[in-house]
């Protein structure tokens, strides 16, 4: 996306009503929206999360399906959930809003018990192991998801990466938190939730496009490093330089 497209998307944002920008500093000294978002909404209706949202189509066709909810889409780059905005608008969704901050401000823009349900779909795993306070299903974010939710609250995830996959359900089960549903692949899953084999993303329908093939270009690395423990692990990675989708075969 060229830069002009982003300024003129990023102004158009802020005439629309269902799009809030706060500064970091706004949100950290008593975000105005913090145990008020019935009051944003103007109903008592449960509140929905998308975390990293992206262009917002899994909170627009959650909210199209759930009329009875609000969603609440949350992301650093707001000229992506533009057209997330956007539809909302021209659809007459109004239990729908969008809020550009970053995710690791969470619990500052909701109360405590003030969340019903979370969504995070396709993630950046943060393979790296410095990058591990990134990951969003680590023990930090837990946390944090756990102040906001409801006592009977929710958590999601969807994600294309078997690392993250295996690492949440590790961590998940080390910490004796309650697991509902989990499969490696749920389009293959019979007991799939509705909610997660009924709504794609973009970038999801074209990845799971048959017999399409990609090009990587890219290099093998490996390294080692030393954990808290003392223990010397191994790691070998593939660092790509280029992805190119082909289509079909």
């Amino acid at each position: 996306m060229g830069s002009k497209n982003k300024l003129k998307r990023f102004r158009e944002n802020e005439t629309f009503p269902n799009v809030i920008q706060p500064t970091r500093e706004e949100v950290l000294n008593n975000f105005s929206h913090k145990g008020k978002w019935h009051s944003f909404f103007n109903n008592n209706n449960p509140i929905v999360i998308e975390l990293g949202c992206g262009k917002g189509e899994y909170t627009i066709a959650l909210a199209e399906k759930n009329p009875d909810k609000n969603f609440i889409g949350i992301d650093i780059k707001g000229a992506r959930f533009w057209r997330g905005a956007k539809t909302a608008l021209e659809n007459n969704l109004t239990n729908v809003a969008f809020i550009r901050t970053q995710i690791e401000l969470v619990d500052y823009i909701f109360d405590k018990a003030e969340v019903d349900e979370i969504w995070i779909t396709f993630p950046d795993p943060q393979i790296k192991y410095k990058r591990t306070k990134h990951r969003m299903t680590n023990h930090d974010f837990l946390l944090k998801y756990h102040e906001i939710l409801k006592e009977n609250g929710v958590v999601n995830l969807k994600t294309d990466s078997e690392f993250m996959h295996g690492y949440t359900l590790g961590l998940l089960h080390g910490e004796g938190h309650e697991i509902l549903h989990a499969n490696h692949d749920v389009y293959k899953d019979y007991y799939s939730p509705g909610e997660v084999t009924g709504t794609q993303t973009f970038y999801e329908k074209k990845y799971l496009e048959k017999g399409s093939e990609v090009a990587v270009e890219g290099k093998l690395t490996s390294r080692s490093y030393e954990t808290k423990e003392g223990e010397k692990r191994y790691v070998t990675e593939v660092v790509v330089n280029e992805l190119l989708m082909l289509g079909k075969k």
